[in-house]
């Protein structure tokens, strides 16, 4: 898989794509991560990306030129499955969204800043929009690093235990039940006895049961069939 995303500011996720789970996924050549600089793109001699709004509101939007310019530079190199744009107003990413797309070849993200991009890239360039949640940051980054990394965690091979991530809260749609570690006990909080009692099916009808009853009190959404953005 090749991931591209496209940035006002890429020095700021440029640490966390080469570290942990993202960095070892490149270094065993599962995935390639490529930033790049929009500012590389623009036409505009002081090297602008953005311009004041049509109809006199608030704020800086990005504009087309350096955006069209960088895709069209990717796109001419390869195809892509999509283009997404990391909006606060786009569909809410979750579990199966990070599954769907760890099956694509190549994908490219957007990061919107300032007060959002011209609406024609998402009209004509944008193939899917994908939202953090319904709060708004100061730029799209740190939404394209957490989705790369929900993304390339579940490719095979990524994690050396693929048992792990395949068991992680979400993919069942139910929240994970608790884990534990040693000691046995410690100031006097023990551990589920069940947990001790190497009896593989009842320890798998504590973490089912466990992790309903986190589930109905958490996010009793998710029984509903509902998502939270």
């Amino acid at each position: 898989m090749r991931i591209d995303i496209i940035s006002v500011l890429p020095e700021m996720i440029e640490g966390f794509m080469n570290t942990s789970i993202l960095g070892r996924a490149q270094r065993k050549g599962l995935v390639e991560i490529h930033l790049h600089n929009l500012r590389d793109y623009t036409t505009d001699k002081h090297r602008r990306v953005d311009d004041y709004p049509f109809g006199g509101f608030a704020g800086m939007v990005m504009q087309c030129q350096p955006i069209d310019a960088c895709i069209s530079a990717l796109k001419a190199e390869r195809n892509y499955d999509e283009v997404i744009f990391t909006t606060p107003d786009g569909e809410p990413f979750t579990q199966d969204t990070a599954n769907t797309l760890s099956l694509c070849g190549n994908l490219i993200f957007l990061c919107g800043h300032y007060k959002g991009i011209d609406y024609r890239i998402r009209e004509h360039l944008i193939t899917r929009e994908l939202s953090l949640g319904d709060f708004v940051l100061t730029g799209g980054e740190l939404a394209a690093a957490a989705f790369a990394d929900a993304i390339v965690r579940v490719i095979p091979g990524v994690i050396g235990d693929e048992q792990s991530a395949l068991s992680d809260s979400f993919q069942d749609h139910l929240l994970a039940a608790p884990v534990y570690t040693r000691p046995a006990e410690y100031k006097g909080w023990r551990v589920p006895d069940v947990l001790l009692s190497g009896h593989e099916a009842r320890i798998k009808e504590w973490e089912l049961s466990q992790s309903l009853e986190r589930t109905r009190r958490l996010r009793p959404d998710l029984l509903r069939g509902e998502r939270k953005a």
